[in-house]
């Protein structure tokens, strides 16, 4: 039957199973719910025929012309249509699963609820088509124009449309999830109530995209254009955003907890209230951003650019820092006056006491504290049962830095005078007083390595737990005093 002229002819519900129809006329044929599963129709024509309900799984139709052709509810499922003339054809609720669409014409189709899961439109031009509803769950649309197409509602999880153009689409309630959109052209798109979880859009155009409020978590978004994008209180914890440009970004609100902003582009972004928490910011830009109410918590910031990071909100005048850490310390500061009532007592009262306090000698421990708060004094205790750390020094170091003055107990303990060495030299307004029971021997050079800095006061040494309770006014707590008045004249007010 191949190259016969059957146009015209009703094949309705005619078994044509395996038939060959090869460059047949069938234009204006009525075929509905004819049964052709298995026939060829290469290069046939079949313009303006009814195939509506029809069956043509796994038929090769590979150039055939079926422009203005109705498809629709017809199980095209597995067919060959690659380089077939589809123009106008309705294919609304078709079932065009696993078929082969490549350098199909498929300009002006109805594509509406149509079945296209696992089919390959690599380079189809779907622009302006109308897919709603589809579904193209697994589909190959790679490098696909799909300028202006709608895929409201469409089901496009783990579609494959690497290098697409997008521009213009209507993808709003889309299920996109698992999908490569990498590279993809996404500007101008409208992607309201989408569906986007773990999907790939490294390299992606989105540029002024709406995704307020979006689940992005994980997301890969490494190297994507967000420019302008609209990001507010989105969710990009864990996402890949490493050398994003998110310059000029609305990123308030936004959850950015570990995820990874390394090298990207922040200039101009609004950061304000967002949370930064592990997230790795290492070769970031960060300049003219507005960050107040920002989150920032375990941040990696190691050569991280960062100037004029304004903390004041929109009503208040500009306050401007260059360090995202400081930022948060600075904006407590000026708007509570607690927090600075507070740093005032530490830095004005605050006694650092150095010591290993083993239960029997808690007298001694207790004895000082007691003693040191009847004056008006904060003490700190620091008990040195752990080895001596990297971290435990720096937070030594960070307390005796916010102190009056420092005592070290010695005895029993060979660490401490480690972390003088290290507290000493660096600060030289902080008096140290350290003192030691009679009967231990003060650490070996002690004394004389440190001897030279005037900070350091001369080791009192007690007989007993009772004799420097006696002796704790005059000879530990007085002379510690006075010398921190010496190092900084009227710091500490009148007493």
């Amino acid at each position: 039957m191949s190259d016969s002229d059957l146009s015209g002819i009703d094949l309705s519900h005619v078994d044509l199973s395996g038939s060959n129809l090869s460059g047949s006329n069938l234009s204006g044929s009525n075929l509905s719910k004819a049964y052709l599963s298995t026939a060829d129709l290469i290069r046939s024509n079949l313009n303006g025929s009814n195939l509506s309900g029809a069956d043509l799984s796994h038929v090769n139709l590979s150039g055939t012309n079926l422009s203005k052709a109705d498809l629709s509810g017809t199980n095209l499922s597995d067919a060959d249509l690659d380089g077939a003339n589809l123009e106008r054809a309705d294919l609304r609720g078709a079932d065009l699963r696993g078929t082969d669409l490549t350098r199909a014409n498929v300009s002006h189709i109805h594509l509406r609820q149509s079945k296209l899961s696992d089919s390959d439109l690599s380079g189809t031009d779907l622009s302006h088509v109308n897919l709603i509803g589809a579904d193209l769950s697994g589909a190959n649309l790679r490098e696909a124009n799909l300028i202006g197409a709608n895929l409201r509602g469409a089901n496009l999880f783990g579609a494959n449309l690497r290098g697409a153009n997008l521009i213009g689409a209507d993808l709003s309630d889309a299920d996109l999830s698992i999908a490569d959109l990498s590279h993809v052209n996404l500007s101008a798109t409208n992607l309201s109530r989408i569906n986007l979880i773990g999907a790939n859009l490294c390299g992606t155009d989105l540029k002024r995209a709406k995704l307020l409020g979006f689940n992005l978590r994980g997301v890969n978004l490494r190297g994507a254009d967000l420019r302008g994008a609209d990001l507010n209180s989105t969710d990009l914890s864990g996402a890949d955003l490493n050398s994003a440009d998110l310059s000029e970004a609305d990123l308030s609100g936004a959850d950015l907890s570990g995820a990874d902003l390394s090298r990207a582009d922040l200039r101009r972004a609004d950061l304000r209230r967002a949370r930064v928490i592990d997230t790795d910011l290492t070769s970031a830009i960060l300049a003219n951003c507005q960050i107040y109410g920002i989150s920032v918590w375990d941040a990696n910031l190691n050569d991280t650019v960062q100037r004029d990071l304004n903390i004041s909100n929109d009503e208040d005048v500009p306050i401007t820092v260059d360090n995202l850490k400081v930022a948060q310390f600075i904006y407590l500061i000026l708007n509570n006056p607690e927090i600075r009532d507070v740093i005032d007592t530490i830095t004005g009262k605050a006694v650092l006491i150095l010591g290993r306090f083993k239960p029997e000698r808690k007298v001694v421990l207790d004895a000082i504290r007691d003693h040191l708060r009847s004056l008006g004094l904060l003490p700190i205790l620091f008990d040195f049962e752990k080895p001596a750390s990297r971290d435990l020094t720096e937070t030594v170091r960070t307390l005796a830095h916010l102190s009056r003055f420092v005592i070290a107990d010695l005895t029993e303990s060979s660490s401490i005078p480690q972390e003088l060495t290290t507290i000493i030299p660096i600060l030289p307004s902080v008096p140290v007083k350290p003192i030691i029971l009679a009967k231990h021997r003060e650490y070996a050079m002690f004394g004389d390595h440190l001897g030279r800095y005037p900070n350091l006061l001369p080791t009192h040494i007690y007989e007993s737990q009772e004799s420097l309770i006696d002796e704790l006014q005059e000879k530990v707590i007085a002379p510690a005093q006075n010398k921190a008045e010496e190092l900084r004249p009227g710091a500490f007010g009148s007493e």
